[in-house]
């Protein structure tokens, strides 16, 4: 398959798997106050969405918010497995996984309010945070990986082996 396909059936499955993290997590106590849910809030201090659409519709909007931003992610995991080609796709997610929590989550919500910021938030909430980025990461290296396979590897513009 070509990255490109790769990378949004990727992304999206990415997405898909961390919403359902997030809703088994807090349904089941093992996580607090996940993201998402911080993210409906945002959404209807700044809009008032809950008034018009209810929680299912903020719902709905923050879950298409999430899977857009899910693709867009994973389009940064093909020039970093060309990057790092010895790198374990597993390895490369939680780093990469890393990295979109420092930038996001610590740098970027706080600011725009979405969050409290990591410091306030807690050990504990910034570590599911944090976790929920990676397991993100690495399924977005496993699915790219798994169906883009030879045409991953391959020079950017050039055709696969």
């Amino acid at each position: 398959m070509k990255t490109g396909k790769a990378v949004v059936i990727g992304g999206l499955l990415a997405g898909l798997v961390t919403t359902a993290a997030m809703v088994a997590g807090r349904k089941s106590g093992v996580l607090g106050k996940t993201l998402d849910r911080d993210s409906v809030d945002w959404i209807d201090r700044n809009t008032g969405s809950r008034a018009v659409i209810g929680d299912a519709g903020t719902s709905a909007v923050e879950l298409a918010n999430h899977l857009g931003a899910s693709v867009g992610f994973a389009a940064l995991y093909p020039p970093l497995r060309r990057a790092l080609p010895d790198l374990p796709p597993a390895i490369l997610g939680v780093l990469y996984g890393t990295a979109l929590y420092a930038v996001n989550i610590a740098g970027i919500a706080p600011i725009l309010g979405i969050t409290e910021g990591e410091v306030e938030a807690g050990r504990r909430k910034a570590a599911e945070r944090w976790a929920i980025h990676a397991l993100q990461s690495v399924v977005t290296a496993w699915a790219i990986e798994r169906l883009a396979q030879d045409d991953l590897a391959a020079p950017s513009g050039a055709a696969p082996a």
